[in-house]
């Protein structure tokens, strides 16, 4: 009896030693080299998907051109290889004379789940006997849920009211949840297409005045979910004054906590193998009411930069331990970082 509680022992504490050792240390700084191969027409976001196979938006020309439609999902191969897998999206130019349309995307079960913010719509596209080579399918015949009008509809004034469906995660009972960065709330959808919102961000005080007005919008971006709480990132409504972004944290139920303060321009978050959030900063924004370029970062939640010197980043994907790939908007490339 005693030999078999000492082998009980003996497993328990070999089998502790294994779970303290199952993943790497966090990343404490990356190295980068250039991934994607080909043409990237503003790319914004980036999911894996299966046989190592990335699936990246891409949001357009329409810079300085009016609409256009050639906004798209490439999927980048395994060896940085970019193949246009669906075309025709709508492109369309901003105030800021930027391209806007497509935002971010997740895979699941040989399904894209891609959110246009512009349109306010999900799209779903069944890609699962799509192979390199093959014909693009079109935007214009996929399937699609205008979630866009739902938010607006939640909104004091529905009939000015904006919505911009800019990131989203897997959640709690295989739901999905939406960041609108406009409509500044986070949306449920369930898997028989009802949707609710689930959390809301309202304006804070600006403590920059007389710069900005005397409200500051949260806008909410990236979003990740740990499996207790979601962690959710603020990009800041304009002017984009330095060190009013934060992280916030949002439990099962809907309830908003502070997190981390002290960020700018934060546009998306990741989870470290321990669970940690990683949040990319999008650029410095100047005296001249423009963003910097190669001002971008990856730092962890204490505000250490793991990454300097992006140019214009807008998501970061983790896809094994020790390799992370970022989207950078400013040089049209996907990059892959290491540690």
């Amino acid at each position: 009896m005693k030999t078999i509680r000492l082998l009980g022992l003996s497993f328990f504490l070999f089998a502790s030693a294994l779970s303290c050792t199952d993943h790497a240390p966090d990343p404490v700084e990356f190295s980068s080299t250039e991934f994607s191969k080909g043409a990237l027409i503003a790319p914004i976001a980036i999911t894996k998907g299966d046989n190592n196979r990335l699936w990246v938006t891409e949001q357009g020309s329409a810079t300085d051109k009016g609409d256009t439609y050639d906004g798209r999902v490439s999927m980048i191969g395994p060896d940085g290889t970019v193949y246009p897998a669906i075309t025709g999206f709508l492109s369309k130019s901003s105030v800021e004379k930027m391209p806007s349309g497509l935002t971010h995307l997740l895979y699941k079960d040989g399904m894209l789940y891609i959110l246009h913010g512009v349109e306010g719509r999900l799209y779903k596209a069944n890609v699962s006997s799509w192979n390199p080579g093959d014909a693009p399918l079109k935007a214009s015949e996929l399937s699609f849920e205008d979630l866009g009008s739902f938010v607006k509809s939640q909104l004091p004034d529905p009939a000015t009211a904006e919505s911009n469906l800019y990131n989203l995660t897997w959640g709690p009972e295989g739901d999905l949840f939406i960041t609108d960065a406009a409509g500044n709330m986070i949306i449920r959808r369930k898997s028989d297409g009802s949707k609710s919102v689930f959390a809301t961000f309202p304006d804070f005080d600006n403590p920059k005045k007389p710069v900005g007005g005397p409200t500051v919008d949260f806008v909410p971006t990236g979003i990740a979910w740990d499996g207790s709480k979601f962690y959710v990132t603020s990009l800041t409504g304009f002017p984009f004054n330095e060190g009013l972004a934060e992280i916030k944290t949002v439990d099962q139920h809907g309830n908003v906590s502070d997190h981390k303060k002290g960020f700018t321009t934060l546009v998306d978050v990741v989870l470290t193998d321990s669970n940690k959030p990683l949040a990319v900063h999008f650029a410095s924004f100047s005296s001249a009411f423009m963003f910097e370029q190669n001002t971008g970062t990856v730092t962890s939640e204490d505000g250490a930069v793991v990454m300097a010197g992006l140019n214009m980043p807008t998501d970061i994907e983790k896809v094994y331990t020790n390799t992370y790939y970022a989207v950078s908007l400013g040089n049209s490339k996907v990059y892959k970082l290491t540690y």
